[in-house]
């Protein structure tokens, strides 16, 4: 005897059959049982593109555990590649679930009916159906849901509206930050003609950096001090309007009592605004002075030590 079909009625969700098969997501399952029996709580297809977007759909075979859901099958819409967008982004979309019934050869439906479609936005990617078919109606092989262990799941996703532009942001602190350190050896430090010398890149907390020194100073310190700058070394690939909030100090290494000479800064790093540091850094006279240790047989040890707080 088939399983009772008549689903309970839920607000704002339209049930339907069709029997054309979805437009932009097919999602096929074999072995479906093999899910709950390695504990594998979901699924989630590769990208698939709709409306000029990426996006994925979620399995969730014995319900979604976070949402106390255990008696249904839960399908769920996520947005995909979110991180590439602006901060303010909004989309709006209408969207249909599929579920193949292998016995007839059609697809049962569910449509979210929200007037205007569902918001999608950096704090909600996900929509869907925690709800989206009794399990006991799905495992029923004569129902034409689950037919030799396989399944056939699918998707169609109607953009109707985008927000791309305007003012966001988001703050991301990291609790427990750790300290990288980075020594720049200059062999011949007075040997610097150009205007400016920069140690080679450093990787650190999803970015890279570099120091920066201008022997013959820079700004308000131009002839008479040696400037000295953390930066980022590749400003330009950071996403538009991120920031890095960073606490650094740069030191130049006494090679002799190593009473290091130091600053300390904090910053927010962008694409607008990469370079922190000091443009009078040391005196020119103090850092050539062999008492001071900083500068040995034209050698110059110049090390950074980076904190990220937050992006």
């Amino acid at each position: 005897m088939a399983a009772d079909l008549s689903f309970p009625e839920q607000d704002g969700v339209s049930r339907s059959v069709s029997d054309t098969a979805p437009a932009h997501c097919i999602v096929k399952i074999q072995l479906f049982s093999q899910l709950a029996k390695n504990n594998i709580e979901s699924y989630t297809s590769s990208d698939f593109e709709a409306g000029g977007y990426k996006w994925k759909l979620v399995v969730h075979p014995n319900g979604y555990k976070n949402k106390g859901i255990t008696d249904h099958i839960s399908l769920y819409l996520v947005l995909a590649e979110s991180n590439s967008l602006n901060p303010g982004w909004e989309i709006r979309a209408f969207f249909r679930l599929f579920l193949l019934d292998q016995n007839k050869d059609n697809f049962i439906t569910l449509q979210d009916t929200t007037e205007h479609g569902r918001r999608f936005h950096g704090m909600k990617l996900e929509w869907g159906f925690n709800k989206f078919i009794p399990l006991v109606a799905f495992m029923d092989p004569s129902n034409g849901y689950l037919v030799n262990d396989t399944c056939v799941f699918g998707a169609e996703v109607y953009v109707c509206r985008e927000k791309l532009s305007g003012k966001g942001e988001c703050l991301s602190m990291i609790k427990d930050p750790i300290t990288y350190k980075s020594t720049w050896r200059i062999d011949n430090f007075s040997g610097i003609t150009d205007e400016s010398a920069d140690s080679k890149p450093f990787s650190f907390a999803g970015q890279k950096w570099k120091i920066q020194v201008y022997p013959n100073g820079k700004g308000s310190g131009l002839d008479s001090y040696v400037s000295l700058y953390l930066t980022l070394a590749e400003p330009e690939k950071l996403l538009p309007k991120t920031k890095v909030y960073a606490e650094f100090t740069i030191r130049i290494l006494d090679q002799l009592n190593r009473n290091h000479y130091f600053g300390t800064a904090n910053y927010w790093f962008s694409a607008s605004n990469p370079t922190c540091g000091w443009p009078r850094y040391v005196s020119q006279g103090y850092i050539v002075s062999s008492a001071a240790g900083l500068l040995v047989k034209n050698i110059c040890l110049i090390e950074a030590e980076v904190k990220v707080h937050g992006t």
